[in-house]
């Protein structure tokens, strides 16, 4: 009788440990989804300001369409990735590659540089990518986080049994990348 109540209280034991890991990475895999959200968020109020952008330096900028329809593309692209966190992050570093060029651009038209709708719009994407880098930041902490609890024993013997994969960081390609757009005329 006693080794049946000993094997009885093992599985209880191991049942209780199973539900309390189970409960402890749906919570981190929790905190990895709002922490995506937040960065959707700020990448949304992103592509919003960039039609704003184009139209304002669209009227000075009558030779440099190129550029412009590349932001556009880009735009469009980073819109289109979904969730899928790695192709968000590819089509996210192209639109940032095509706003520093159009900034850069831009610095050639001393009466866009002078343009208080352009002055705001950049003062509101500077603020936006702030937002961003925070986010990013956010969510990256959150990703260790889940990745770590998911790969340390004991959870990593029933992690993936319980389907919890990992999860992907939101990176960018170049280290220079990781600095904020210059939107600033002087």
């Amino acid at each position: 009788m006693l080794p049946l109540i000993i094997a009885g209280a093992v599985v209880l034991l191991l049942l209780l440990f199973i539900v309390l890991t189970y409960n402890n990475l749906v919570s981190k895999r929790n905190q990895v989804n709002n922490a995506w959200s937040q960065i959707d968020v700020q990448l949304k109020r992103r592509h919003d300001l960039v039609p704003n952008l184009v139209n304002a330096v669209k009227g000075y900028m009558t030779h440099e369409q190129a550029i412009l329809d590349r932001v556009t593309q880009a735009r469009q692209a980073a819109i289109s990735a979904g969730g899928n966190v790695e192709q968000r992050a590819q089509a996210e570093n192209q639109l940032t590659a095509g706003l520093r060029q159009l900034f850069a651009v831009a610095e050639a038209y001393p009466q866009l540089r002078a343009s208080e709708n352009m002055a705001q719009l950049q003062e509101e994407l500077a603020s936006t990518e702030n937002r961003i880098a925070f986010a990013r930041q956010f969510y990256s902490d959150a990703v260790t986080t889940y990745n770590t609890a998911r790969e340390t024993l004991p959870a990593a013997l029933f992690a993936s049994i319980l389907g919890f994969k990992p999860a992907t960081l939101f990176t960018l390609d170049d280290v220079s990348d990781r600095a904020v757009p210059q939107v600033q005329f002087s």
